[in-house]
């Protein structure tokens, strides 16, 4: 469903928004995805810090989608007024690359302007991510270990910027 932007938008059409979010995401569907987000959409996380635009935020949607199997989303608390919401919601896959199962509770903080997501994040505990992406010992000590923590970032950018790079159609 495409959102439009109009400026008489309340709480009620931002709760919609977030809840087209996750349902798109649920389903794989990065162009559903993307026409929740305002163009100028800015998005952080723990792993990734700041993402401008939405060729960078949906081509990281799309690539994370890409790299992993079993995919389950569930959003609830879905919050909203006038100008932010919030949502808690888990992402339960397997990662391709080795197999390994993660479970990534996370909690999402949003900001509207016209009527669309135009700033969006997430928060989640890393170190326990870690740990379930990248087994143990390695995951706790990339969780525990500043540096370590660094160069997962610097991966996750430089695999968005590759991915980016290889024509990822990204629409919306």
């Amino acid at each position: 469903m495409p959102y439009s932007r109009t400026p008489a938008t309340g709480p009620a059409e931002h709760q919609q928004v977030i809840r087209g979010f996750f349902d798109a995401f649920a389903r794989g569907d990065t162009d559903a995805l993307g026409r929740c987000y305002h163009p100028d959409i800015s998005f952080g996380d723990p792993v990734f810090l700041e993402l401008e635009g939405r060729d960078q935020v949906v081509g990281m949607w799309s690539m994370l989608l890409a790299s992993v199997t079993d995919l389950k989303i569930a959003a609830w608390d879905v919050t909203a007024d006038d100008h932010s919401g919030g949502a808690s919601w888990s992402a339960d896959y397997v990662l391709r690359r080795n197999g390994r199962q993660v479970v990534n509770q996370v909690s999402a903080q949003f900001r509207f302007e016209d009527g669309l997501i135009v700033r969006h994040h997430d928060d989640f505990d890393f170190r326990h991510w870690s740990t379930l992406a990248l087994g143990r010992p390695t995951g706790v000590l990339v969780g525990w270990a500043p540096a370590l923590r660094r160069r997962v970032r610097d991966r996750a950018r430089h695999r968005l910027d590759e991915y980016l790079r290889n024509g990822s159609l990204i629409s919306g």
